[in-house]
């Protein structure tokens, strides 16, 4: 059982590039609102980051979870999918306890 760093099969590229896209645009997001200071958590364009970016995030963990079962995908970067698909959805499960709206 050899492990390497970069996906072989396509869904484990996929579920790599996908939270990666996740990753980036959280980043950028945050980066433009708390160190640069141009836009503001409550403007809309959040929300377009947020519906777009999160459902990302879940369907990377869904097809990492598929090339590692059905492919058999060994690579770090699909298990670090994984694992950053499962801190998104307990992040979405877990943040509806804390909001103070």
């Amino acid at each position: 059982m050899k492990t390497n760093l970069i996906p072989t099969s396509k869904l484990g590229k996929w579920s790599v590039g996908l939270n990666a896209f996740f990753l980036v645009a959280v980043a950028t997001s945050c980066v433009l609102v708390l160190v640069l200071k141009i836009l503001n958590f409550d403007d809309h364009w959040w929300d377009v980051t947020v519906a777009v970016s999160f459902p990302a995030s879940i369907i990377a963990l869904i097809t990492g979870i598929v090339a590692v079962r059905k492919y058999e995908e060994r690579s770090v970067l699909v298990y670090l999918s994984i694992f950053v698909g499962v801190c998104t959805i307990l992040f979405l499960l877990l943040h509806s306890l804390f909001i103070n709206d």
